[in-house]
Formats: C-alpha cells, structure tokens, sequence
C-alpha cells in the first residue's frame, strides 16, 4: 500500500498559471510582478505590510534584527517548538533563554514568562526581546505576553510558521506584536515549496527587511553596500506559487480542523489517546493533528505507536523535542521545562495532509486503534 506522509503539499489549481506566467515574461528570479503581488495580497489578508522572504528562518532572523537584538544580548524563546525559532538568535550572537509551556495551549506560558521579567527587572537583567511561538497552527495567549512585555520594555515577535491562518480572538496571529513571521515550508498549511513572510505595523521596518533581503544594495549604479545584508528574497516563481496557495487557505484551514476533528471523534472511546487542546482564545488551525498518549491507560508507548505505525506505512512523528533538551543548545538558561518534556515525551503527530482522502483516514484511525493495549 501506498505510504501516508504527514503532511504533504496540496495545490490549489490556480498556482500552475502564475508559474506560467512567471516563465512566459521571464521573471525567474528575485524580482518580478508575482513578488510584489503577493506581499499586498497577503497584507490584504492580515492587515500589515508584508516582505516575502526565502525561508520563515529567514524572517525571524530578520525580524529579531529589527528589533535591535546584538551579540551579548538574551532573548527569551519558549522551548517547545522547531529550531528554526531559536537558531537565528545565534546568528545574530545573543543567548536563548528557554520559557516552559503551559498545557492548556502548549507555547510558552504568560504567568511563567511574568514572573521570570518581573526577576530579571529586579537584576536588572531583562533580555532583549521574546520570541512566542504559535505551536502546530494553535495561538499563544497574547494579551497576558504582550501586556508582560510592555510592562518591562521588551519587544516581542511572534512566530507563525506553523499558524497561517490562526487566529486570536478574531484577529490574525503573527499580527499582535511589532514584528510577526510566517513559513511557506513544503509541509505547512500553505506553501510555495519554501518561503516566509514578515509582517510588520512599522512599514518602515517593513521596507528595511526588503532592503536587506537583497544583500542590502543602495540605490544607485554601482554596488554600494552601507550595510550587511542578506540573500533572503522569495522569487518571482515561489511567489506565484504563494498567491494560488492564498486563495485556498480558508478551504485548507478547514480541511486540516476537519481531520483533526474526526481523529479526535474515532479515538473517543480510546483511554489515554487525546487530542491537542483548543483554547478558548483562538482558532486553531490543526496545522498537525497531534494528540498526547498516556502510556498506562492506552497500553502502549508513544515511540511503540510511532513503531507500528511506521510497520503500517504510515507516517508519525513526536511533538518537537524541546530546545532545553538539544545538545547544540546544552548550557543555556531555562526557565522550568517539565512540561515540554512531558508534553515530547507523550505527543504524537498523525498524519495531517489536507488532500488525506477519507479512506486513507481511516487506514490510520485503524492502525493506532490496534495499537491499543499493545506491548
């Protein structure tokens, strides 16, 4: 049988025209109608100016430079999540501080984050910025973070590179903070094979991550650098690929809940097999549907589900093994940590495509109900 990915890419029907088009003018490269169209298409979606970027990495590294951080500095980042989040903080020569999670959203906790400023104010040792990660298409509780943040100075930025399309209480998420990115990865909820976005309220900082996404060239004939820059522009072709994406992401986000939902339905009679929280706060996107095992009700492990899966064709994976916990990051403050621990050590992520047909659901609803019990 044919193998189930976790989640794959899924077009829409209009990408293939903009790609045409694309080639026809011969606009292949960093440049181009598509680019510019894009941005405003997406601005128009979340209501802030917009910079398409080669990567969500790419726009978080982007995004913490605007918000002034340097070598020396800390940045707040909460531990569950990808590297991608975190990775850019040392490109830039600052120091992550991991924030535990909380469990009703599973991203970095408000009342932890607080008490650990309020700390750090007192020693006058307050990091530069916090980066709040939306976890698997879910919103973190942003009115407390942010309220925290201005209390103490410290800017935030918010990444959505698994949340195109979330919302918090009604608006965007990525769109609360001054600064919020987004990832147009291969497996995300939308895609253009590879490429990120940032987002801005400040459209001055919005203009200077485009400026420095194209190595930072000043105006002028000759190639006049005044400051460091980067090769971090989406193309042209990506680009159209982006705008036929966009207009099926209400269908995708819908699609996506819809799986999660009638995962969460067959497993209901399961003990010890339960699905992501949904916060009151927000709507999630269910970008990955992922559920928490409780070995000694389900009867089994997760990494023995993950197993049989595996043996069944079907793709699983664990939630992101936290920051805290990766050697590349060993000796690195933290801020608690238990719960992303036990959050990686229960989580599982089941197969989530948004093009999964009802019968391939089924094949996995199948395999993890015969996993029940097994040891």
């Amino acid at each position: 049988m044919k193998r189930i990915l976790l989640s794959v890419p899924h077009m829409g029907g209009s990408e293939i025209d903009f790609v045409r088009e694309a080639f026809a003018t011969n606009w292949l490269s960093t440049v181009g109608p598509h680019i510019n169209a894009f941005e405003a298409e997406f601005a128009a979606r979340v209501g802030l100016p917009a910079v398409a970027l080669a990567s969500g990495t790419a726009a978080v590294h982007l995004g913490l430079r605007l918000l002034g951080v340097r070598p020396g500095d800390e940045v707040f980042c909460q531990s569950l999540t990808f590297v991608g989040s975190v990775n850019p903080i040392s490109y830039l020569g600052a120091r992550p501080v991991f924030v535990d999670s909380e469990r009703e959203s599973w991203n970095i906790d408000p009342a932890l984050l607080a008490a650990a400023l309020q700390k750090r104010a007192e020693r006058n040792r307050l990091p530069k910025a916090v980066v709040v990660v939306h976890l698997y298409g879910q919103s973190a509780d942003m009115d407390p973070i942010l309220e925290c943040c201005a209390k103490y100075g410290v800017a935030v930025l918010e990444d959505a590179a698994e949340a195109v399309g979330t919302e918090y209480k009604g608006k965007p998420s990525g769109t609360l903070a001054p600064v919020g990115v987004y990832s147009f990865n291969g497996n995300k909820i939308i895609t253009t094979t590879g490429g990120g976005m940032l987002v801005s309220h400040n459209k001055d900082w919005a203009d200077k991550v485009r400026f420095w996404s194209t190595q930072a060239r000043d105006p002028g004939r000759a190639y006049e650098h005044t400051e460091m820059g980067y090769n971090y522009r989406m193309s042209n072709v990506l680009a159209g690929i982006g705008r036929g994406q966009l207009l099926v992401l209400d269908e995708r986000v819908r699609r996506r809940r819809e799986i999660a939902f009638r995962y969460r339905d067959a497993f209901a009679d399961l003990p010890g097999f339960s699905l992501m929280p949904q916060a009151s706060f927000g709507l999630h996107t269910n970008w990955l549907s992922c559920f928490l095992v409780d070995e000694k009700r389900f009867g089994t492990t997760r990494d023995e589900i993950i197993r049989l899966l595996d043996l069944a064709d079907v793709e699983s994976r664990p939630v992101w093994k936290p920051m805290h916990l990766q050697p590349l990051f060993a000796g690195c403050e933290r801020i608690g940590g238990e719960v992303a621990e036990d959050l990686f050590r229960r989580g599982i992520c089941l197969p989530s495509s948004s093009n999964m047909t009802e019968e391939e659901q089924a094949r996995v609803i199948d395999a993890v109900r015969s996993c029940a019990g097994h040891r």
